[in-house]
């Protein structure tokens, strides 16, 4: 019977932990270099759509 290859094992779990650490560093950076807008209750994409069609509508088209 093969032997099970705990090296191997232990350093996929390392990859792994690494991975995860470098998007969490990624994504603080992120957040960091572009803060989000104070919320006042009001999303920016609201704001955006509220003109007098729906979200979901499509723009009149110009004839």
């Amino acid at each position: 019977m093969a032997k099970t290859n705990f090296q191997y094992e232990k350093r996929q779990k390392e990859l792994e932990k690494k991975k995860k650490a470098e998007e969490k560093a990624r994504k603080k950076l992120e957040a960091k270099n572009n803060p989000k807008p104070a919320d006042d209750g009001a999303d920016a994409d609201s704001a955006e759509a509220s003109d007098d069609e729906p979200a979901g509508a499509a723009p009149a088209a110009a004839e």
